[in-house]
């Protein structure tokens, strides 16, 4: 699916960690562009194929489809793809550049490949990662005491991104919520934005009204602050 005939705003909206029919159903309903679904078993958001399948055909083409996964084998990455049907592969582990080549060339979908952030060093390998993967997403690098990968709710130093020259797309990631997506965007100049603990109650429980709080504020602001 191309997400550009989805777009509702020059900033895309990403939801990630869906697990319900009903905050798939707001997340859909408030103007999400992109949908994401877990498939990490120690992850309080992680979905069983069999229900992948059911909100699949919940979305019913309202917005794309995200598969995130963490260091997937080949058969999992197909068990995935069979039932949720996705538009893109989220890779969130410790995948090298040579396996998101492989990935996005043998499963025929497009790759968007989490990078932690927590110093400028960590910038040093984009240049690996961006020839071979369709969109990065930068997330506050996991912290060393957490067995879940990414942020963990947690920020990072937005001004590490400031005047980065990239030519690959890329997606902010790591502690956002309503209170500080419009300043995050007008800091970083990022024109996709994903969120996931950011509108919970607690860990895995999607809040409805944070949910639409969160988009309220990416889509209020003036459009030249998302380019």
């Amino acid at each position: 699916m191309d997400d550009r005939a989805l777009l509702k705003d020059p900033c895309l909206i990403k939801i990630c960690g869906l697990s319900t029919p009903e905050s798939l159903e707001a997340a859909l309903r408030f103007g999400a562009d992109q949908v994401g679904f877990v498939f990490f078993a120690p992850s309080p958001r992680h979905l069983s194929l069999d229900k992948a399948r059911s909100l699949s055909q919940q979305v019913a083409g309202r917005a794309s489809k995200v598969a995130l996964t963490v260091d997937a084998s080949d058969e999992d990455l197909q068990a995935m793809i069979t039932h949720l049907q996705p538009d893109w592969l989220q890779l969130h582990g410790r995948e090298s550049p040579e396996r998101v080549r492989f990935i996005r060339q043998n499963f025929g979908l497009p790759v968007m490949k989490a990078i932690g952030i927590s110093t400028q060093a960590d910038l040093a390998g984009l240049s690996d990662y961006a020839p071979v993967a369709d969109r990065l997403l930068f997330d506050a690098k996991m912290p060393k005491d957490s067995v879940l990968p990414g942020g963990n709710g947690r920020t990072f130093d937005w001004s590490i991104l400031q005047d980065l020259k990239l030519e690959c797309p890329w997606m902010l990631s790591g502690g956002l919520d309503a209170a500080n997506v419009q300043e995050a965007i007008k800091r970083t100049g990022a024109t996709a934005v994903d969120v996931s603990s950011g509108v919970e109650s607690s860990p895995g429980v999607k809040d409805i009204n944070k949910l639409r709080e969160f988009i309220t504020a990416v889509r209020s602001l003036p459009a030249k602050t998302g380019l």
